[in-house]
C-alpha cells in the first residue's frame, strides 16, 4: 500500500474523532506498521497469546469475545473502521484475555505495542490523541456497566443501535445477542416488537 494513501486513511479517522496529530508522527506510525487484509471469519488473536502487537481497523469489522465455562462465546465488543483491536497490551496485560475474530474481510494496521508507547511518550500531539481515545474507552465501559445495571434488554438493544447504527445490519444476530446478555431468540422477539411499534 502507498504510504501517502495510508496517512490519508489515518487522517479520515483523525477528522472523525476530532483529533490533531502531526504529519511526521502519522508517517512514523505508518512506517513502523504492517498492513494486512484478513479474510472474514479469521482469528486474529487467541486467549493466552502475548500482547506485543495491537491493531487499528482500517476497513472491515472485528469482534472481541470471551469463552465461558460451558464453551460458549460471549461478545465483549466490536471494532469497526477506526477502532482499535488486540489492544490489551496498552492496558498492562501481558497475555490476551479474549479472542479477536474478523466478521468481515478486514484491513488492519498492525503495530508493535512498545513502538506506539514510545511515540506516545515522546510526542505531545499523539499523547493528547491517546488521552482522548482512553477517555472514549472509559465512557464506553461506563455505558456498558450502566446498561446491565439499569436498562432492560430492549433498552440495551435500542442503545446499541443508537451507538452503532450500521452494526445491526453487519453483525450476525447471535453476536449482538451475547453482547446484550440475552439469547438470540429474545433478541428476535425484541426486534419483532420494535417493528410492530414502528408500523
Amino acid at each position: 500500500m502507498d504510504k501517502k494513501y495510508l496517512v490519508d486513511q489515518l487522517r479520515v479517522f483523525e477528522d472523525k474523532y476530532q483529533l490533531k496529530i502531526d504529519d511526521e508522527v502519522l508517517e512514523e506510525v505508518v512506517g513502523k506498521a504492517l498492513f494486512r487484509v484478513v479474510p472474514k471469519g479469521q482469528i486474529l488473536a487467541s486467549i493466552g497469546d502475548d500482547t506485543k502487537a495491537a491493531c487499528l481497523v482500517i476497513s472491515g469489522l472485528v469482534r472481541c469475545y470471551y469463552i465461558d465455562n460451558d464453551g460458549n462465546d460471549i461478545t465483549r465488543g466490536f471494532s469497526p473502521e477506526g477502532g482499535m483491536c488486540m489492544d490489551e497490551g496498552f492496558f498492562g496485560y501481558e497475555e490476551r484475555s479474549c479472542m479477536w475474530e474478523t466478521i468481515e474481510e478486514t484491513t488492519i494496521m498492525l503495530c508493535q505495542t512498545e513502538d506506539i508507547r514510545k511515540i506516545i511518550r515522546e510526542n505531545v500531539s499523539f499523547k493528547d490523541a491517546w488521552i482522548m481515545l482512553l477517555e472514549s474507552a472509559l465512557r464506553y465501559k461506563i455505558y456498558r456497566e450502566n446498561g446491565f445495571l439499569v436498562e432492560n434488554a430492549t433498552e440495551r438493544y435500542l442503545h446499541f443501535r443508537k451507538m452503532y447504527p450500521d452494526l445491526s445490519r453487519r453483525v450476525p444476530q447471535k453476536h449482538i445477542a451475547t453482547y446484550l446478555g440475552i439469547t438470540p431468540e429474545s433478541l428476535s422477539r425484541i426486534r419483532n416488537a420494535l417493528k410492530e411499534n414502528e408500523e
